[in-house]
């Protein structure tokens, strides 16, 4: 089942545990494949799993993958485009939501290219206490290798004309509204 382009959706993200981590109240669709759905989020309430609410400042164009073990959010800032990469399990979308199992690393990438890999001690973390069997860390840790090989070589969608293409489809479907 793929996600109708022009429709609202949710996205929700769950811990190993089955435990909600957190969710975007609505991402427009601007873009469904076998292989991805691509969401834009736009001043939409975003909950964590501890209650905390906040509202998202700037459209980010978010991929997710359904044969990847990670997703990545673009946002686009008035000082370049920030991308958010989460190490997670592919994605899926149930007709509900697209959903994912979040697997705690994750990389921050500024616009000029750099970038820092975040959160290491909370999977280390999480290995522990959730009990992530040895396939789910070893496919986790390969897809950061991979992820980071995308990253250096500007690959879709670390590179601007990707992110310009997908930003110009968003500007369309809202202006049709």
């Amino acid at each position: 089942m793929l996600p109708k382009v022009g429709s609202q959706v949710y996205i929700q993200s769950y811990k190993h545990d089955g435990s909600l981590h957190r969710t975007w109240a609505r991402g427009l669709v601007i873009e469904a494949d076998e292989t991805k759905y691509v969401a834009v989020t736009n001043k939409t309430w975003v909950i964590e799993s501890d209650g905390r609410k906040w509202f998202t400042r700037e459209p980010a164009i978010c991929f997710f993958y359904t044969d990847r073990w990670y997703n990545v959010i673009s946002m686009m800032r008035k000082t370049g485009v920030y991308y958010y990469c989460n190490l997670a399990s592919p994605s899926l979308y149930d007709g509900e939501a697209i959903k994912n199992i979040d697997y705690d690393l994750d990389v921050k990438v500024y616009p000029n290219g750099g970038y820092d890999i975040l959160d290491q001690d909370e999977f280390e973390d999480h290995a522990k206490h959730m009990g992530y069997d040895e396939d789910v860390i070893d496919v986790v840790e390969r897809s950061m290798e991979k992820l980071l090989k995308v990253i250096d070589a500007n690959e879709a969608p670390f590179n601007a004309t990707e992110i310009d293409k997908y930003f110009q489809i968003y500007l369309s479907m809202i202006r049709n509204k």
